[in-house]
């Protein structure tokens, strides 16, 4: 029954992926919490900046020594997998980053729950896929599912799981996915909301938004905007700087957890999540001046730097939004003494605005930054301004930074494509499975009239010229550019065929990506292109045999298996 009806199946899978997802999610929130209440007394003493470095210590130890997985958040490993191998995932990621990332952000790290949820999520998604012998397709729906419903969990925000999962990990709105991926969403919102009965995470008073929000909208998205980028360079550049150090991976994840905790001795804002430091600024209980606020931005994304590129384990969600928050706070602050009777709303209504700022900007989905503050918030009036902050902040940034955190390391790598894509099938085949290795081969020193008989035989147009000794390939012949000799029977005997080849001919290597043999032959105009390997020839590959394979490749991944 689940065959003949793939929808039924993928509803039933995904409802069942976003339970368990759901379930993931909320067991690292309780801990998470747990582990905060437990080890905040011990925050008073001298020695309290070492906690983050021994969570992140611990942490990477686990991941490398244990769970035999890399630092870092998560995310891009998930669109990794979804882009390049049909969303097949590891059992053991459905627990791991829960554990890597209770030990980093427990301990105080700047890194959020959200990215490592989504790792656990698609990670479930991706193996009860492979349990049910799913194809490529339905695979990476269900990791779609896993997704949304551990974020929709983790955020109790169905809305935002569902939009984040197709606008950042599938990156195509089909309407075979959007069903069960919107049903897994609610599964895991209704499994958070079971455990842990509220409405939204963040409560707010009603705010009273006007005309000139709406303006001054436009100031704060190209605050956010700048802010976003800044906070992605600072990402990488840290991440690369600690790369290069002679360090082992533990002893950079303490130098990082370590420098964070002394930070966090001084400014609190940056340790951990930070959630209850957003709602005070959605209440209007935040009380720092301008300039404390400012240097709180910036502490905030060097603690979250020093967090994920040293070592941590955790995401960036939940550091946009404390970011977001402090920029629409400073933003407010800053707009009231320039213009005090400018009747705008609140700092909490900015605070809202400047989440969406970010989360915009450094993700680059504007739709997931509209919906996620929407609905964690329950600030549905400031609907209007939230669009205009969210999309000129995300165009911004994309017209600065081309590709999104989660994108630039893969694109630099050449490893992100996205699923249903020429490049995406064509990545699937391998050089050596379009060789056509049964040609004839012609010697160089053949007379031309025993190459005329040969010819009467084959159905080639390519002929490989090689020499006696060595069997090295020397050139090619296409019959095309032969034919005024074979037109002219007195030069039968008086032409060799080292005289007639084309020597200029380019040629392709078992190294080459199909890619890259599809560019030479456009450039070169042609139809079929010579192997040649160690001056041997291997084989020819043509347009034809390409497009033959590519139409069974594409069969296989729409097929069961």
């Amino acid at each position: 029954m689940f065959h003949l009806d793939d929808r039924l199946l993928l509803i039933i899978a995904g409802s069942i992926a976003g339970i368990c997802s759901g379930l993931a999610a909320v067991t690292l929130r309780l801990s998470l919490e747990f582990v905060l209440e437990w080890l905040h007394p011990f925050r008073h003493y001298w020695w309290a900046f070492v906690l983050p470095g021994i969570g992140a210590m611990l942490s990477s130890l686990y991941l490398d020594r244990i769970a035999r997985e890399g630092a870092g958040h998560g995310v891009p490993e998930v669109i990794y997998a979804v882009s390049r191998y049909g969303g097949l995932l590891r059992f053991r990621s459905s627990y791991s980053r829960l554990i890597s990332s209770l030990l980093t952000i427990g301990s105080g790290g700047s890194a959020g729950p959200e990215a490592p949820v989504v790792m656990s999520g698609s990670s479930i998604g991706s193996n009860i896929a492979k349990l049910l012998g799913l194809n490529e397709r339905q695979r990476i729906t269900l990791v779609g599912c896993g997704t949304a419903g551990a974020i929709a969990s983790i955020f109790n925000a169905p809305i935002a799981g569902l939009v984040f999962s197709i606008e950042v990990i599938l990156g195509e709105w089909k309407f075979v996915n959007i069903i069960p991926i919107a049903i897994a969403a609610v599964a895991g919102a209704e499994i958070s909301n079971a455990i842990i009965p509220e409405q939204v995470i963040f409560n707010h008073q009603l705010f009273q938004i006007g005309f000139p929000d709406i303006m001054a909208s436009i100031g704060l998205a190209v605050s956010t905007a700048i802010i976003s980028v800044l906070f992605t360079k600072a990402l990488r550049q840290t991440g690369r700087f600690a790369k290069k150090s002679s360090f082992p991976l533990w002893v950079r994840a303490v130098v990082g957890g370590c420098t964070v905790g002394a930070i966090g001795m001084f400014m609190p804002v940056v340790l951990a999540e930070g959630y209850h430091f957003i709602q005070s600024m959605i209440s209007g209980t935040f009380s720092m001046g301008i300039f404390i606020t400012l240097v709180a931005v910036f502490a905030k994304i060097f603690a979250t730097a020093m967090t994920l590129g040293w070592g941590g384990s955790g995401g960036i969600f939940a550091p946009c939004l404390v970011i977001g928050s402090l920029t629409g706070i400073l933003f407010h602050k800053i707009l009231f003494v320039l213009f005090p009777s400018a009747g705008v709303a609140s700092e909490g209504a900015y605070a809202l605005l400047g989440m969406t700022g970010i989360i915009s900007g450094v993700m680059q989905a504007p739709l997931t930054g509209i919906f996620l503050i929407a609905e964690i918030t329950g600030g549905y009036e400031t609907m209007l301004p939230l669009i205009v902050v969210s999309s000129i902040s995300s165009t911004m940034s994309h017209y600065i930074e081309p590709a999104s955190f989660y994108f630039k390391e893969l694109i630099e790598r050449g490893q992100f494509l996205r699923p249903g894509t020429d490049a995406r099938i064509l990545s699937d085949l391998n050089v050596s499975e379009l060789i056509d290795p049964g040609f004839i081969k012609v010697s160089e020193n053949m007379v031309f009239r025993e190459f005329i008989e040969i010819i009467k035989t084959s159905s080639q147009n390519f002929f490989p010229v090689i020499e006696d000794r060595t069997d090295d390939y020397k050139g090619v012949i296409q019959i095309n550019a032969i034919r005024k000799f074979t037109l002219d029977p007195g030069m039968y005997d008086m032409i060799f065929l080292n005289q007639i080849m084309d020597t200029e001919v380019i040629t392709a290597s078992l190294e080459n990506d199909l890619q890259e043999v599809l560019d030479m032959m456009d450039i070169n105009r042609m139809d079929s292109i010579p192997v040649v390997e160690n001056d041997r020839f291997i084989g020819m590959i043509s347009k034809t045999r390409i497009l033959d394979l590519y139409r069974r490749e594409l069969i296989m991944q729409t097929s069961v298996r």
